[in-house]
């Protein structure tokens, strides 16, 4: 794709059919909490937009923000996604080596300077000036510190780049820390998570691309479209918790018979994160339909807050106070709506109506 080229135009000549675009848009929407009837609007934007820059930069991770990308299940959710940016500069997958690859940042910080998109991930090690993790003779934090001047949003991919995750963890000897604790004149998205939910990740960008804003965020800067609910509150074995039905070992009558893991550990009622609705390998399942509790890792400090096979509370009774977790997919429902009202009127192309693929397809 060339860099003066619509993404309309690129799918067009990859042999994309407007129908296939549209239900790429139809499934945009639903990804990102929009109705339906935000479907042209996402159509229209993307159609016309142009493809950014993005400046990927791995410091303290273990790359598996980077696999969980990569293994992404839904090529056509993913692929155009990713097909729509220019990846100019990535540890993991540039061919590029050495200065060549250090030239390349700096040609597309110069090239798009307060255009780019900057996508970090792993923590940051400030103790010691930072020599703990080097690139290119500069320490991380160097790095962050130049690449963010004239980025024009960032997007903190994984744990470890949100909170600082398993490095920071105790006894945090290098001194990690997330992005937000070093740059703080830049919009941030937190996008948590050990590893990250792929459609997560390019359901970010898909916002940025069709709005050329950042998504409504929560007070963790996490996006609310995908952290507004917890996993307790989506959970298919919640019902069982209502029952007062609970595993009591990972292989008794009530693991096999598929009740809720509260009393095992499951950390589900204090985490959000979209893994029991968008769930993980092609919506196959989550680490909790495959029988293991949820452990928190979108969450600050995970590592930290204790045994993963402790119950929470000692009472289950306190789990009451959790359900109000109902109020902020409420909440995040009424910014979803708002953010439809406000392109609305901005766009000659929204409905206020559903509208179906079909009906889509006969516009020009």
């Amino acid at each position: 794709m060339r860099r003066d080229e619509t993404l309309a135009a690129y799918l067009q000549r990859r042999g994309i059919s407007r129908r296939g675009f549209l239900k790429f848009c139809a499934a945009t929407a639903s990804l990102m909490a929009l109705p339906p009837g935000m479907a042209p609007t996402i159509a229209e934007a993307l159609g016309k937009a142009k493809r950014p820059s993005v400046i990927w930069l791995s410091f303290q991770e273990c790359t598996g923000c980077t696999e969980s990308l990569t293994r992404s299940h839904n090529p056509t959710l993913e692929s155009l996604i990713l097909d729509a940016i220019s990846l100019d500069y990535h540890h993991t997958l540039q061919a590029a080596a050495g200065s060549a690859a250090e030239e390349a940042r700096e040609h597309a910080m110069e090239q798009f300077k307060d255009q780019y998109l900057l996508i970090v991930d792993g923590s940051i090690p400030v103790k010691h000036n930072g020599v703990y993790s080097t690139i290119a003779g500069m320490t991380n934090l160097q790095m962050l510190e130049e690449t963010a001047r004239h980025a024009a949003a960032i997007v903190a991919v994984g744990t470890c780049a949100a909170y600082g995750g398993i490095p920071h963890a105790n006894p945090n000897p290098t001194g990690a820390v997330p992005v937000t604790e070093i740059i703080k004149d830049k919009p941030i998205i937190n996008v948590p998570g050990c590893p990250p939910i792929p459609v997560v990740i390019t359901g970010v960008l898909a916002h940025y691309l069709t709005f050329g804003t950042i998504p409504e965020l929560d007070d963790l800067h996490r996006p609310l479209a995908f952290y507004g609910d917890t996993i307790h509150d989506r959970c298919y074995r919640r019902t069982f918790y209502d029952q007062g039905k609970f595993a009591k070992t990972f292989d008794d009558e009530g693991a096999r018979n598929g009740w809720c893991l509260y009393e095992l550990g499951c950390k589900g009622p204090t985490t959000h994160n979209a893994c029991a609705t968008t769930k993980w390998n092609n919506s196959t399942s989550f680490p909790i339909e495959s029988g293991h509790g949820c452990l928190g890792c979108s969450e600050p400090d995970f590592w930290d807050a204790g045994s993963f096979y402790k119950p929470l509370s000692t009472s289950t009774t306190d789990l009451s106070d959790w359900a109000v977790g109902a109020v902020v997919a409420g909440a995040a429902a009424g910014v979803a709506a708002g953010l439809y009202h406000k392109v609305k009127k901005s766009s000659a192309v929204s409905r206020h109506h559903a509208v179906t693929v079909d009906e889509l397809e006969d516009k020009p």
